[in-house]
């Protein structure tokens, strides 16, 4: 938990009180790889703050699975969507490799940030900070050609490019795999 600490001084002061009225919520939880923290059709009932490992966010399309999303060290993986509206989910959240993750339990969360403003103020700075990245996510296929999808990567996302396979990686930039290989080979 030492690394969800880390993150939280990150984003706002907490103190010793406020974690202990956040720690009923919090429970530490694995997933080997290939296992599912979410899957589609499901209502997500909390957040996933990536402690050691990494997670992809996908959704099947004609049995084809697309890569929306990957969440590393330090990121929180949820489905924003179904979390706030209490909808079914799109797509699915699944370990890529040994995953240990800190699970913040959305009924419990929501019962300390009304005893603790605090933790409410955190609440928003971590969805803020999930909007923002998928802001930036669409910016990317909005307003960049493949190559240049591809540089954004390397330069914002270096691990995403050691971690991540070739097929998966090419399916979250909206590419063949060959086409992928070719942009590499450039480089």
């Amino acid at each position: 938990m030492k690394e969800l600490q880390t993150y939280i001084h990150s984003l706002t002061p907490f103190s010793d009180d406020n974690w202990q009225h956040l720690l009923p919520a919090l429970s530490v939880q694995h997933f080997r790889k290939d296992e599912f923290l979410l899957r589609a059709g499901e209502v997500c009932n909390a957040l996933f703050f990536v402690s050691k490992g990494y997670c992809r966010a996908f959704y099947d399309k004609d049995g084809v699975d697309i890569n929306a999303d990957f969440f590393f060290e330090q990121d929180i993986a949820t489905n924003i969507n179904s979390y706030g509206r209490r909808e079914k989910s799109t797509f699915s959240i699944q370990a890529c490799e040994p995953l240990e993750v800190v699970r913040f339990d959305r009924d419990l969360l929501l019962a300390a940030a009304a005893a603790d403003p605090q933790i409410e103020t955190l609440g928003r700075l971590c969805l803020q900070r999930i909007a923002a990245k998928q802001e930036k996510h669409t910016a990317l296929f909005k307003l960049m050609s493949a190559q240049e999808r591809y540089e954004y990567l390397e330069q914002a996302y270096p691990e995403m490019l050691q971690r991540v396979s070739l097929s998966q990686l090419s399916s979250f930039l909206g590419i063949a795999r060959e086409t992928l290989s070719r942009i590499r080979g450039r480089r």
